[in-house]
Order: structure tokens, then C-alpha cells, then sequence
């Protein structure tokens, strides 16, 4: 019993100790405890180099989920993983890709996302390029000259250097003679499938059912080494996305008439409908529990590599600026929740799912943080439409150093959140949420949503910026005696409604995997 008084004597001298410091105390500590004990690089190789790609449905997400929730336990964190819906479960497996004629060579490239497995037998043909055509017609006559082959579907491109090393080395004449062919080509690539009556999304469809053996794209991002990789298409040919180097050789090969075969190995396994999850971690407020700030930030990836800047940055701060937040300032005025979102590269539909489930939470909340776009520096914070948001958010960087604010561009009001990322859930429906804009660091061309987003290209020192940054934001926006206010400001009115403030209009989070 004497040890229980002393226990809870201490741990009210901890809090009143904690209570008594001043903001400028908790920003040292904070600083302090980020620079000097930092996590983030332990975190970014469990998440990225062990755990590796998130997509949704995965077992690897199913990893990420459970791996987030045991490090929070250790730091003392409450947390959990809440399911929201379900979805499409599969696993990759293998991809190995070799041209087999006219000579022997390994091919880079990899398996789309959700693509029906060959098995480990392979599937081997030769290659076939698509037509110049006038018209649909003209195309359905051509369409059995692809039952058996691969069928190539992306532009052969007419460079492999990004833009930047031409204007470096060219010359002026080369330089604009190269945009100028580049852009009749994509002109007249572009025309050609109108002519067809098809689009890049769906030709894959009309191909399979056409008997090809499989199909090959490239969709080069246009910085060396990176491709756009996304989803299949197919139910069950294998869809393969190459390097613009070995597409380009195959292209060639097949349009001079080499008559190049390949053999594809692209193995996965269905998992059936399978359940996906947001995992949330809490630190409970003290005074006022029912009032809160959200740390926020998409778990998911696409599975081209390993979702380093997209968005496992933006995982990592979160979870670092949470640690920090429990050891520097463990009673914080309000709950703070931190919310790793499912499912959002399919159209925010952890977060969408969030805000419909818990209106009582979006109802308290003060202030949501979101970060995603890469592993630069936040260099910009918007009033997201929010008339009076200068007023708080304004208070709140008052307190984050100098070094970290002389970055960041400040916009207020600024516009409502049209999309983008998961703070625009919770601005859909009139909730004050923020997004933390960072620095590109090529994040565009080389590193979203492409087979080279590693764990080698994340900037640490910018994340741990970051880290600090969002801590101290949310220890402010904790403390803050006022309530945020959520009055919109005045950008026209909504043709749909009439309301004054152009809103983005909530949607139905899509849970079943894209079936509704």
C-alpha cells in the first residue's frame, strides 16, 4: 500500500513538474530528444528494408500493420489496428524476365500490382508492336495478329535522358530539335489509340480477350531508372512493366523485324477477400480527452519498391514526433491520435472510412497534421480554406525554430482540399486538417509511385526537421486554451448545393475492394 502512495505521489510530481515547464522547455526537449536520440533511421530500414512495399490486401501490410502497433507498445503508446473494410487479397511472388532470341539476355522489370500468376513454368512468345490505324474498325480487323505474343502497349521512347542532362550537354539547335520530335511522336502515339477507340487503361482488356500471351508497357517517369508502376488490368495473361532501356531494345528488335522472343516468370498467389485496417495509436488527453490532434499519415504504398517517400516518410515522422511527444510531454492537454491510414493510393479510403465511423472524434477535433508528399523539408502549410486558421496556426509556429520555419510558405485562408491526400477527408467535412507540404527532391520523376522509391533516397535530416516540426505543432495545437475555428471563407458558391466556400463533397469510402 506504502508503495502505491509513494507511486502515485511521484507520478503526480512528474505531472505538476511536466505542467509547470514552459513552451520554450518542451521545444528544447523536444529538439533535444530528436536530435540526439533519433529513431528514424532504425525505423525506415524496419519498415522499408524488412517489412518492405505496403499494398493494400497484402500480407505485407497485414506486417506493417502489426509491426507499427508492437513499436508503439514499446514507447508506451496505446494502439491498435481498426478494420474498415475488405479487399482483394494477393502476394507476389516472383518476377523473372529473359529474352530468349535473337540472343540471351536478362530483362529488368517486374510484375503489376494484383496480376494473375504464369506459375513458375513461364509463359514464352514472341513480341508484336501495336498498329497505325485509321479507325476501330481498322483495329479489330488487326486484332488476332496478337493471340500468342506479347503485346508491347507504352511508347517506344525517343530518349532515355531526363530533360535537365539535355539542357546540361546539348545543344540549344538538339536540344529543342529532340522536345520538338518527342512531341510529334506522343502526338501522334496519342492520336492512334483514339484512332483505335481505346485508352491506355483499358486496351489491356480487349488484348487479353484477343488471345495475347501477355503484355509488356514501360511507363517511364522520365528521370533515369524510374518507371511508373501500378495495377494489372488482366484476369489472366501476366502484365509486365520493363525498364525503359530493355523495352526500348525490345521495340526496336521487334519493329526491324529480329522476331525477338521472351520467356516471363511472373509469379503471385490470390488470397481471397481479405480484411484492411487503420492503425491508431493514442496518447490520452488530460484535461480535455474529447478534443483532438491527429498525426497523420498513409501507411500504404504501391509495391514497385519499397514506398520509402511515399509515404513511409511521412509514416516515420509521425511515429517519431509520437515518441518524442510520449517521453517529452506524456499528459498532453488533449488526446492525441495518430492515424496510419489503409488504402489511401486507392482513393484515401482509410481515412474517408475514419471520418465516417467516428464523428464524435472528427467533431472534437483541433488540428490534424498530415505528411506525404516526400522526404523533403515541409516548405509549405496551407489554411486549407479555413478563414481564421492564420490565427492559431500562425500562434503555433511561433514556437518551432527559426531554422525550421525560415523553410516554410504559409497560404491563408489558402483553398479546400480537393483530393491529394488524407487531410482532405477530414476538410470534406468542415474539419480543420493540414497538410505539410514538402520539398520535391525530384519526387514527381524519380521516387512517386516508381520502382526506385527506396530507402536510399530518403533525406534524413529533412525528416528529422519534420519530426520536430510536427511534434511541437502538435504540443501547441494540444495546449492551445482556444478552440480552432472551423468558418469558412468565402471562394464562391457550390453549383450543387449553393453554399457559399467551394467544398469538397464527402464520398462513400470504397471497402470491399472495388466492388461497389
Amino acid at each position: 500500500m506504502k508503495k502505491q502512495v509513494l507511486s502515485g505521489l511521484f507520478a503526480l510530481f512528474i505531472g505538476i513538474t511536466i505542467s509547470a515547464q514552459t513552451t520554450e522547455e518542451i521545444v528544447t526537449a523536444i529538439q533535444k530528444e530528436a536530435n540526439e536520440n533519433s529513431q528514424l533511421e532504425q525505423l525506415a530500414h524496419e519498415l522499408m528494408d524488412v517489412i518492405g512495399p505496403r499494398l493494400v490486401g497484402t500480407p505485407q501490410m497485414e506486417t506493417a500493420n502489426n509491426w507499427a502497433v508492437e513499436t508503439y507498445k514499446k514507447w508506451g503508446i496505446e494502439a491498435k489496428n481498426e478494420e474498415w473494410g475488405k479487399w482483394r487479397g494477393w502476394q507476389r511472388g516472383i518476377s523473372h524476365i529473359d529474352m530468349i532470341e535473337p540472343r540471351l539476355a536478362t530483362l529488368s522489370g517486374t510484375q503489376l500490382a494484383w496480376n494473375p500468376s504464369t506459375g513458375p513454368q513461364g509463359v514464352t512468345a514472341n513480341t508484336v508492336t501495336l498498329p497505325s490505324v485509321l479507325d476501330s474498325l481498322a483495329f479489330v480487323k488487326w486484332l488476332p495478329n496478337v493471340k500468342g505474343k506479347f503485346v508491347m502497349v507504352s511508347m517506344n521512347q525517343p530518349t532515355g535522358r531526363p530533360d535537365y542532362n539535355w539542357e546540361e550537354f546539348a545543344t540549344e539547335e538538339s536540344f529543342e530539335k529532340m522536345k520538338k520530335d518527342r512531341d510529334t511522336q506522343q502526338d501522334a502515339w496519342r492520336q492512334n489509340f483514339r484512332n483505335m477507340g481505346y485508352t491506355s487503361r483499358n486496351i489491356n482488356v480487349a488484348l487479353e480477350k484477343a488471345g495475347a500471351a501477355g503484355i509488356l508497357q514501360s511507363r517511364w517517369s522520365n528521370g533515369f531508372g524510374a518507371n511508373k508502376i501500378f495495377s494489372a488490368g488482366t484476369k489472366k495473361i501476366p502484365v509486365v512493366d520493363l525498364s525503359l532501356e530493355d523495352y526500348g531494345m525490345l521495340y526496336r528488335l521487334t519493329e526491324k523485324g529480329s522476331n525477338p522472343k521472351i520467356k516471363v516468370v511472373a509469379e503471385s498467389k490470390e488470397l481471397g477477400t481479405v480484411p484492411i485496417f487503420n492503425t491508431i495509436a493514442t496518447i490520452p488527453g488530460k484535461e480535455l480527452p474529447d478534443e483532438y490532434v491527429i498525426l497523420s499519415a498513409h501507411f500504404d504504398s504501391w509495391d514497385g519498391a519499397t514506398g520509402a517517400t511515399d509515404n513511409g516518410t511521412g509514416t516515420i515522422t509521425m511515429l517519431e514526433a509520437a515518441r518524442i511527444l510520449k517521453k517529452v510531454y506524456p499528459n498532453p492537454k488533449r488526446t492525441i491520435l495518430i492515424g496510419h491510414w489503409g488504402s489511401e493510393e486507392q482513393g484515401l479510403n482509410g481515412s474517408r472510412s475514419f471520418v465516417e465511423d467516428n464523428p464524435k472524434i472528427v467533431e472534437g477535433l483541433q488540428a490534424l497534421f498530415n505528411q506525404d508528399n516526400g522526404t523533403g523539408r515541409v516548405v509549405s502549410i496551407s489554411g486549407q480554406g479555413f478563414l481564421h486558421a492564420y490565427d492559431y496556426i500562425g500562434r503555433w509556429l511561433e514556437a518551432v525554430p527559426e531554422d525550421i520555419t525560415q523553410h516554410i510558405e504559409t497560404s491563408f485562408p489558402g483553398n479546400p482540399a480537393r483530393g491529394g491526400s488524407d487531410y482532405a477527408s477530414f476538410v470534406a467535412v468542415g474539419a480543420p486538417g493540414f497538410s505539410l507540404s514538402s520539398l520535391s527532391w525530384s519526387y514527381w520523376n524519380y521516387t512517386w509511385h516508381t520502382n526506385l522509391d527506396t530507402y536510399d533516397k530518403i533525406v534524413f535530416d529533412d525528416v528529422r526537421n519534420n519530426a520536430i516540426l510536427t511534434a511541437i505543432l502538435a504540443y501547441m495545437a494540444s495546449e492551445d486554451p482556444e478552440r480552432t475555428s472551423r468558418v469558412k471563407s468565402v471562394l464562391g458558391i457550390n453549383p450543387r448545393t449553393g453554399e457559399k466556400g467551394v467544398w469538397p463533397e464527402p464520398r462513400s469510402p470504397n471497402r470491399d475492394g472495388g466492388k461497389n
